[in-house]
């Protein structure tokens, strides 16, 4: 259990915390274990009794938009079954934030400041222009087909892991992969110039993703379609159904256009560190 590890831990989360609240976020404490989980194709959730620890506190997070609170942030534990390897962890820390009247945009400007306020210093990169592709450019100049308008999930799934990251990988630096298909993002809304298109990036540093932003959708009715496509989906590869959040549903009736964040913890104290593997800064794994 190295000591520079939980004292590193340490200052970063202070650090996040003082980021948020010299900017006038409220730091807010929601459920850990809830009946039903947020439903996403490729995340199951850990069943805990008869409810289940949550993969992300974005449900909650959502429903205080919808009452009122403007500018909300958590950083807590979250938890999916089954992840395991060098850059996952079955148990992670989350850092999650919200805007209301903001968009993916804006939310990117808060990540870039927050990052490069924590980092401090330690990832000189961070300082220099970061790099903004879409998705359409990257898959084209690197997996050589555009999955806007022709999206296959395996294909977009498989190219993005094995072409695309490692790209960025050797583009180094921070890059943000911007404008997902709409079947790559399942909580954002579309674009209003094209509605193939979602308001979702994804924050890589030297090829490793570090945060996941979206302009919220706020339709109850598409989000609704949206969780039903996702549990025909999971059901055609024999995964666990979930059933759909009425209450979370009903709450984006009332929720501002917002914009949200979340981003890995453990994952930026890894490259902080320079280290290679998760393992390097957990405690107890």
């Amino acid at each position: 259990m190295p000591d520079n590890s939980i004292r590193l831990r340490d200052a970063v989360m202070r650090n996040i915390r003082a980021f948020f609240h010299e900017r006038d976020f409220t730091e807010v404490d929601t459920p850990i274990r809830l009946k039903i989980p947020c439903m996403e194709l490729h995340i199951d959730a850990e069943s805990s009794g008869t409810q289940f620890l949550r993969t992300s506190p974005e449900i909650f997070h959502k429903q205080l938009l919808a009452s009122g609170h403007d500018k909300i942030f958590e950083m807590g534990k979250c938890f999916r079954r089954g992840e395991r390897g060098p850059l996952h962890h079955p148990e992670y820390t989350m850092l999650e934030w919200y805007r209301a009247n903001a968009d993916y945009m804006d939310v990117l400007e808060d990540t870039r400041a927050l990052v490069q306020t924590v980092a401090a210093n330690t990832i000189p990169a961070l300082y220099s222009e970061w790099r903004i592709l879409t998705v359409s450019e990257a898959f084209l100049e690197f997996a050589g087909w555009d999955p806007v308008g022709h999206y296959a999930e395996d294909r977009f799934d498989i190219d993005l892991v094995e072409k695309v990251e490692p790209a960025l990988k050797q583009l180094g630096g921070p890059v943000v992969l911007i404008d997902y298909p709409v079947g790559a993002a399942a909580l954002s809304r579309r674009k209003v110039d094209n509605p193939l298109v979602a308001e979702r990036w994804e924050l890589y540093i030297d090829g490793i993703e570090i945060a996941n932003a979206y302009s919220e959708l706020t339709d109850p009715d598409e989000q609704r379609r949206r969780f039903e496509e996702c549990a025909e989906q999971r059901a055609a590869l024999g995964k666990e159904i979930y059933p759909v959040d009425e209450a979370f549903i009903q709450s984006l009736e009332k929720m501002p256009p917002s914009g949200g964040v979340a981003l890995g913890v453990d994952r930026l104290l890894m490259l902080i560190s320079g280290a290679d593997s998760l393992d390097a800064v957990l405690p107890f794994r």
